[in-house]
C-alpha cells in the first residue's frame, strides 16, 4: 500500500517554497500525498519562529499532529524548518511522538527522514546553515498553478538586532542565474503566469556570486520567458534600491509596478537601534524617487511597533511618517522579544499593552489612507488576475498589480462570465470597502 504523506507549511513564502521542494522529494520516491490528517500515513509540518506568534502557531500544529499518531494511522511525524533547526532539544526531548526533526539545510533528507521513521527509526538531521545554496529542479506547486515563489537566495548578512534569520538561515547565498532561469521556464511551462521573487534580501542578487547586484539583470532575462504575464519583486531593503532596478521596473511590460519595502521604523534613534542600515531622510528619497520615475507604483511596507526604548516622541514621528508616505500597503508588528537577538538583553522594554496600542494607532491611519486611496481608484480599468469565485454567487475575487496574494487586498468582480483562476481580464473600479476594491468588467469595445 502507498504511503501517504500530508504536509502543513507555516509562515512565509520563502518557508512554502521550501515544503514545495520537499514534495518535490517525495514524489520521486513514489510517495503520495493527502489533505486530510485522518488519512495520512506520515505528518510532516513544515515550521516558523520568526516572532512569538508564529512560534505558538509551530507549536500548537505539531502537538495537534500529534494526537493523529497517537489515536489516528499516522505512522510518523517530523517535524522541519525554523522551529526545527532552533529549538531541535526542546522538540526531542517534550514531543516524543516526533520521529524526525530537520533543519533549513537539510531538506533534502525529507525522503530518508519517511523512510527511517515509518521503519521505527528516528532521523536528527542538521547540515551546515552556511553552505552552498543550489536547489535542485524537483517541486510541486501548492498556491494554485497560476502564480508560484522563486526564491532567488538564502540567508542574509544585515544582521538586524531583532532578527534570529541569519541564526537559522545562515549567510547571504544567492541561487546561480541560470538555475533561477531554467526553474522559472519550467514554472512557466506548467502554467504559472505570475512569478514572485522572494528571498530574505532581493536586492543584493548576485552580490556573493558575481560581486555586484544582478537583480536588474535577473529581471530582464526573466521578462524574456514566454508565458508569463506578471514578475512581482517583495523584500527589498531599501538602501539597497539603486536607479537601475527601479529603471528596469519602470521599462519592463512584465514587471508589476509594486514593490515591497520592509523599512520597520522611521525614527533614527530607533533605526539606529534596530542595525538598521538607513535613515528617515534616505527613506523619503528613495520612496520619492520611486514614485516619480514610477508614478503609479504600489509601495508596500512592514513596521515594528514598541521596540526596546522607542519613546512617545519616536512613535509620533513614525506616525507622522506614514501619514506622509501614504503607503498603499503597510502591515505593523508588535516587537518580539527573540532570545538570542541583542535586542532581547535591550533595557527600556516596552509593555505589551503599550506595543499593541501603538500598533492599533498605526493600523487605524493605515486603514484611512487605504480607504481614501482605494476610492482615488474608482474610475481606473486595471488588468486582474481571477483567483476564484465566491460559492453560490456571481462573484469573482481576483488582484490586481498592487496586490501580492496573501497579504495585500482583492478586487470583487461581478459578472456572470465563465472565468478560471489564473484569468486576466479588464476590470473597471467602481468603488472600495476597506482594504479591497470592486469593479465590473470592462468591454473596450463599448467606449
Amino acid at each position: 500500500m502507498t504511503t501517504k504523506i500530508l504536509m502543513v507549511s507555516l509562515g512565509c513564502d520563502k518557508n512554502l517554497v521550501d515544503a514545495e521542494r520537499m514534495l518535490g522529494c517525495l514524489r520521486e520516491e513514489g510517495y503520495e500525498f493527502t489533505d486530510d490528517e485522518s488519512q495520512a500515513d506520515v505528518i510532516v509540518v513544515n515550521t516558523c519562529c520568526f516572532i512569538g506568534d508564529a512560534k505558538e502557531e509551530s507549536v500548537n500544529t505539531i502537538l495537534s499532529m500529534a494526537q493523529w499518531k497517537q489515536q489516528g494511522p499516522c505512522r510518523a511525524l517530523i517535524v522541519t524548518g525554523c522551529l526545527a533547526q532552533r529549538y531541535r532539544k526542546e522538540i526531542v526531548d517534550e514531543i516524543p511522538e516526533v520521529d524526525a526533526v530537520l533543519g533549513t539545510a537539510s531538506y533534502e533528507k525529507i525522503a530518508e527522514a519517511v523512510r527511517m521513521a515509518c521503519a521505527g527509526e528516528r532521523l536528527l538531521c542538521f547540515d551546515d546553515i552556511n553552505g552552498t545554496f543550489s536547489p535542485g529542479s524537483r517541486r510541486i506547486v501548492t498556491t494554485g498553478g497560476h502564480y508560484a515563489f522563486l526564491k532567488i537566495a538564502e540567508g542574509c548578512d544585515k544582521r538586524c538586532t531583532y532578527c534570529i534569520i541569519p541564526s537559522l538561515r545562515g549567510s547571504y547565498r544567492s541561487v546561480p542565474m541560470e538555475q533561477l532561469l531554467e526553474e522559472a521556464g519550467r514554472l512557466a511551462d506548467q502554467g504559472v503566469r505570475e512569478l514572485i521573487l522572494v528571498a530574505q534580501e532581493t536586492t543584493l542578487y548576485g552580490v556573493d556570486l558575481y560581486g555586484e547586484k544582478r537583480l536588474p539583470r535577473l529581471l530582464s532575462e526573466l521578462c524574456r520567458i514566454p508565458g508569463l504575464r506578471w514578475i512581482r519583486i517583495q523584500y527589498c531593503y531599501p538602501e539597497e534600491i539603486t536607479d537601475e532596478l527601479i529603471d528596469v521596473i519602470a521599462a519592463e511590460e512584465k514587471i508589476c509596478h509594486y514593490l515591497d519595502i520592509p523599512i520597520q521604523h522611521a525614527s533614527d534613534r530607533i533605526l539606529k537601534r534596530m542595525g538598521r542600515r538607513t535613515d528617515m531622510d534616505s527613506l523619503c528619497a528613495v520612496i520619492r524617487r520611486l514614485r516619480e520615475r514610477i508614478p503609479d507604483i504600489a509601495i508596500r511596507t512592514t513596521l515594528i511597533s514598541g521596540f526596546p526604548g522607542e519613546t512617545p516622541e519616536d512613535h509620533r514621528i513614525l506616525l507622522d511618517f506614514v501619514a506622509e508616505m501614504r503607503f498603499e500597503r503597510l502591515g505593523v508588528f508588535a516587537y518580539s522579544r527573540e532570545e538570542d537577538t541583542p535586542a532581547a538583553s535591550f533595557l527600556e522594554q516596552i509593555p505589551a499593552r503599550t506595543k499593541n496600542k501603538r500598533r492599533g494607532e498605526i493600523m487605524r491611519l493605515q486603514q484611512k489612507i487605504a480607504f481614501e486611496k482605494g476610492r482615488e481608484m474608482t474610475g481606473r480599468i486595471l488588468d486582474v488576475m481571477i483567483e476564484g469565485r465566491a460559492a453560490d454567487e456571481d462573484v469573482y475575487v481576483g488582484r490586481t498589480y498592487m496586490d501580492s496574494p496573501g497579504v495585500d487586498g482583492l478586487i470583487f468582480l461581478n459578472t456572470d462570465a465563465d472565468l478560471m483562476s489564473g484569468d486576466f481580464v479588464r476590470v473597471r473600479v467602481t468603488g472600495a470597502a476597506e482594504y479591497d476594491l470592486i469593479g465590473e468588467m470592462y468591454d473596450e469595445s463599448a467606449e
